[in-house]
């Protein structure tokens, strides 16, 4: 019996992030990209989710290699939590293999994990697979397609692409080889399907620069400008129109010290000499010499834009006629944050200027039109859509449809489900674990959705405590009840209800005494019950009770 290819998403599908794509055939693994994904708004003191690995780590011994399509977090963020428990070679291009050993570092990995540097035009081999490396453009330098060479056949893997044909560096992207690729016949095409419900091509990184041309002439005043860390075009095009309006660039923010450190180490990034400045020098400098890139396009809380927005950045405060120019587009889910650091900028006095004036930001990925051309050019038996949430796997799907696909040769699947493909069909069987691990500071996975659910009741309704102090003898209350609150009420301005839910408390111990109950669960259970039935009555509120029962 011939075997079969089977390919897997622990992420990435239904969901932006954590992108990470198994391709299983006979006893060989291979995985491409582990990223994570942000929380979403109810996800309290959570810092980032990645991917279940507990199907990788079952079958440790079977995976040969870990692939990178690119540098970004949703590609890149849960290596270190993974490579805790694996032990495999991960081969990636200069730049993701750059800021993998910085994560690696970070995480005290670094001497533990192989990881290789190819360029594109490589050919790895890792078990019976053999994965070729495809230059492709991007919002990031160095990303690359995968075409993935199997005994059953190839496996066109996109990662996050557009098609730019006047890329900042790295030339366009190599159709040329999708195109052989397409001649000689390929079984499954993998797709990003970011931006498949917009029209047209996504313009060109170069036409932001012209932008920035018109913003930097003639302006008298400082300039700060945010974007997106990983940029480097971007970032480049910055100091490319600074050094030629004679302004000294400072940059801060972490992410974005840490990747100009990698693009300028590993040769993407070229600045002229005497440009870039330590912050601290900025002070001593009139105000139309000065940049300012700083990270916050997105609002977070510790971002230096947000830092500087409301008085808490060490160094560098916003002054009346500041130019602000926001040099991203907001991520779903962030636009209230965004929001508040732009109100806080206008407070300021600060002038800010973001895409809706000018166009600032290009995206990453493909519109429908370059879509068309790769499904086109790749011309796949099968094909799945990746990368995106249930409305761009289904639009996706119609794309490929309007272009002649059969149906029954496209599949959209969901996390955890694997995908079964012969040379005579393509089909869904079976599931393997998967789903969302959550990150909080040190601990991962230890927070559950138990866990979240409190946190969740404990936001919204607030907690009240009840402790009392009973006799191990006889079970006579020896102190108490008192009620604690968080959260809830403040207790002066409603000590009258207080004293209400002290009675309600007495009463419910009162009958576990009448009733002979020495079980302290039950008495606890007792307690909870009554508060809460009394609480709801009396206020619509439905806060956490814990119940203390201390022994003495």
């Amino acid at each position: 019996m011939a075997e079969k290819l089977k390919i897997i998403s622990l992420g990435g599908l239904n969901e932006i992030g954590k992108n990470l794509t198994v391709y299983e055939y006979g006893g060989d693994i291979i995985v491409v990209d582990v990223g994570m994904g942000f929380p979403d708004n109810d996800m309290y003191g959570i810092d980032v989710v990645i991917p279940d690995f507990t199907y990788l780590l079952q079958n440790r011994d079977r995976i040969r290699a870990i692939f990178i399509t690119h540098g970004h977090e949703d590609h890149i963020g849960a290596i270190p939590y993974l490579m805790r428990d694996l032990r495999c070679p991960i081969y990636a291009t200069r730049m993701s293999a750059g800021l993998i050993k910085l994560k690696l570092e970070e995480h005290r990995l670094a001497d533990k994990v192989k990881l290789i540097t190819c360029e594109a035009g490589e050919t790895v081999r890792a078990g019976k697979f053999a994965v070729e490396f495809i230059h492709i453009n991007h919002s990031i330098a160095d990303a690359v397609a995968f075409a993935i060479h199997t005994p059953l056949g190839v496996c066109v893997h996109t990662g996050d692409f557009k098609i730019d044909p006047t890329p900042i560096q790295g030339g366009m992207a190599d159709l040329t080889r999708l195109g052989e690729l397409g001649k000689e016949g390929v079984l499954a095409l993998l797709a990003d399907s970011t931006n498949v419900d917009r029209p047209g091509f996504t313009k060109s990184e170069r036409s932001v620069g012209a932008s920035f041309e018109a913003l930097f002439r003639g302006c008298d005043q400082r300039i700060i400008i945010t974007t997106f860390a990983s940029n480097i075009d971007r970032i480049q095009q910055i100091i490319n129109v600074a050094a030629k309006y004679g302004r000294k660039v400072a940059v801060t923010g972490r992410s974005m010290e840490n990747a100009m450190r990698v693009s300028t180490e590993l040769g993407y990034m070229h600045v002229p000499a005497g440009t870039v400045v330590d912050l601290a020098q900025i002070k001593t400098l009139p105000k139309n010499k000065v940049c300012i890139i700083t990270t916050g396009s997105q609002g977070e809380t510790m971002s230096a834009l947000t830092r500087m927005a409301f008085n808490t950045h060490r160094q560098v405060e916003i002054l009346p006629g500041d130019r602000v120019i926001l040099s991203a587009s907001a991520i779903p889910g962030n636009e209230n944050a965004i929001g508040n650091v732009i109100n806080e900028l206008y407070r300021k006095d600060a002038e800010v200027v973001n895409e809706r004036e000018l166009p600032l930001h290009v995206s990453g990925h493909a519109c429908q039109e370059e879509l068309k051309i790769i499904h086109a050019l790749v011309r796949p038996k099968y094909f799945i859509p990746v990368h995106g949430e249930q409305r761009h796997l289904k639009t996706h799907a119609k794309l490929a449809r309007d272009m002649g696909m059969n149906p029954r040769n496209i599949v959209i699947s969901d996390v955890g489900k694997v995908i079964e493909v012969t040379a005579k069909h393509i089909k869904l069987n079976g599931t393997v674990p998967s789903g969302k691990v959550f990150v909080d500071g040190y601990g991962v996975g230890d927070v559950g959705a138990v866990v979240l659910r409190d946190r969740q009741h404990l936001a919204q309704d607030g907690m009240i405590v009840v402790v009392v102090s009973m006799s191990g003898e006889d079970g006579q209350v020896v102190s108490g009840p008192d009620i604690i609150t968080r959260g809830f009420v403040y207790v002066k301005e409603s000590e009258a209800l207080m004293e209400e839910l002290r009675q309600v408390a007495v009463d419910a111990l009162q009958r576990c005494e009448e009733r002979h109950t020495r079980d302290w669960s039950a008495i606890k259970g007792e307690i909870k019950g009554s508060l809460s039935n009394y609480l709801y009555k009396k206020t619509k509120r439905n806060p956490m009770i814990l119940p203390v029962i201390m022994e003495v």
